[in-house]
This record gives structure tokens, C-alpha cells and sequence, in this order.
């Protein structure tokens, strides 16, 4: 069974590990049977591609997925790397948070 994340897609994400450490990016997909995600901008790599019907050949560059250990969620509030809770608010909702700031992450 693949573990649940806190992180989803769409979400504001830093690098905090590895080569692109510092990077910021929103996750465009997650992998969660292989515990990773792809993130824009981040861990781009050179795919050398043979011509085909659908295009030309070359050498094309793309995200590969990182390790959802290596990312942390952006502050809404003053845009740092934070840390993710859950809380249930007045109205019977379960929200994430930031533990940094304490602001509701769920739009």
C-alpha cells in the first residue's frame, strides 16, 4: 500500500536536499508507489530521443522525480520551508497548516 502524503499536486515546494537544493517549484505529479513526485524546474535531465511518427529526434531536457523526503512545503505566509499538520476546523473540515506560522494551507 503506498504511504500518504502531505504534500499534493499543485502544492509550493522547496528542494531541501541534492543537487537543486534551494529550488522552488510546484509539484506537477506524484508517484505514490515509488514515493516520489516531480517538481517544475527541478532535477531537469537530457533525454536523447530517436526520431519518430509522432516527432523529431534530439535531445530534450525533462523533470525526473525526486524523493518526497528531499522537498518541504513553502510558508504561505513568508514563503520558507515549513513543516505540515492537520487540524480539524470549526465547521468539521480537516485542513493541512503550516506548523511554522500556523496558516491554513487548503485553498
Amino acid at each position: 500500500m503506498a504511504a500518504k502524503f502531505k504534500v499534493k499536486k499543485g502544492d509550493q515546494v522547496v528542494v531541501r536536499a541534492g543537487r537543486d537544493k534551494g529550488k522552488r517549484g510546484e509539484v506537477l505529479k506524484m508517484l505514490p508507489s515509488e514515493d516520489r513526485l516531480i517538481v517544475q524546474g527541478v532535477n531537469v535531465v537530457k533525454r536523447h530521443t530517436r526520431p519518430s511518427a509522432q516527432g523529431a529526434g534530439g535531445i530534450i531536457e525533462k523533470e525526473a522525480s525526486i524523493h518526497v523526503s528531499n522537498v518541504a512545503h513553502v510558508d504561505p505566509k513568508d514563503g520558507s520551508a515549513a513543516r505540515v499538520g492537520f487540524k480539524v476546523l470549526d465547521d468539521g473540515r480537516k485542513v493541512r497548516f503550516s506548523k511554522r506560522s500556523g496558516e491554513v494551507i487548503d485553498r
